[in-house]
């Protein structure tokens, strides 16, 4: 069981930005920018292309619905990331961004607090 599977099953604790019968959206707890988040399906899959195509589609179609509240959010481009190295469990990086230099994962990252953590998700819940 990964770590992801942990986190949506609620036996990890997240900051949840939204769910539905399919994914779960919640902070990266060591963000690269304000407002990095995951989202993971829930059917635990390594790799993204081994996800049925309906749940393919979810992903993606929730992911917009994300990041269109994250554009209202943060005023500037959301970026998209699939990378998959650091869990074995599919998932998409979502972060506003300026350049692709935002998304080079040995950049340094930010040390955020749970309560700040909760502070940019409630930003974001409120433009969902």
């Amino acid at each position: 069981m990964t770590l992801f599977t942990k986190i949506i099953r609620g036996e990890i604790p997240s900051v949840k930005v939204a769910e539905n019968e399919t994914c779960l959206a919640f902070m990266d707890i060591n963000p690269l920018k304000e407002g990095h988040l995951l989202i993971v399906p829930k059917v635990e899959v390594d790799e993204f292309y081994e996800l049925e195509d309906r749940d393919l589609t979810d992903l993606i179609l929730f992911s917009k619905k994300i990041s269109l509240a994250m554009k209202k959010t943060f005023n500037t481009r959301i970026g998209m990331w699939i990378e998959g190295l650091e869990v074995p469990h599919a998932h998409i990086h979502l972060m506003p961004i300026e350049s692709g230099r935002d998304f080079i994962f040995d950049y340094p990252r930010l040390k955020l607090s749970p309560a700040e953590l909760s502070e940019i998700a409630n930003r974001i819940i409120l433009n969902l």
